[in-house]
């Protein structure tokens, strides 16, 4: 078991939660323009459309990297004492995050190339699940870090080789 994140997980973990943070914000645009294409019409190619384009796919190839070093590098393990649920809990959250992190751009993606419209609704319902899972989180990471003070949020700041 290693110690703790390398720079490149911590780095790429930041990096994920800044462009996912972006297409929260920023991905309303895309709804316009899948209205026009479900309605027969051309899209409005805006920039924000086009950067919810490449952001996405910048999304998906990040997370795929993270997902290669988890399980080539791996990661730390629970904070000592930790109970079972909350190793539980947190093994399940991650894997929730990591599954909705990779379907979310695909359904995206293959929605907008493929006109799969089914696969556009499974895109928009992923949003809400993905902001429950990032609030889950983030809650986790300070219930860790300011009642448990068990060190846990330091490891996605300080790499330890």
């Amino acid at each position: 078991m290693v110690k703790g994140y390398s720079r490149t997980q911590i780095a790429l973990h930041w990096a994920v939660g800044l462009l996912i943070v972006f297409q929260l914000i920023f991905g309303e645009d895309m709804g316009g323009a899948w209205d026009a294409v479900e309605d027969g019409l051309a899209p409005d190619m805006t920039l924000l459309v086009w950067g919810h384009i490449v952001v996405g796919s910048a999304i998906l190839a990040l997370v795929v990297w993270r997902l290669a070093l988890r399980l080539t590098r791996g990661v730390p393990g629970a904070p000592a004492g930790e109970s079972a649920a909350l190793r539980l809990a947190g093994h399940l959250g991650h894997w929730a995050l990591y599954a909705l992190m990779v379907a979310t751009p695909i359904t995206g993606l293959l929605a907008w190339f493929g006109g799969i419209a089914v696969l556009a609704e499974v895109h928009g319902l992923a949003k809400p699940a993905l902001i429950i899972l990032i609030l889950i989180h983030v809650a986790a990471a300070f219930y860790h870090q300011f009642k448990l003070k068990d060190g846990l949020l330091d490891r996605m700041r300080k790499p330890q080789i």
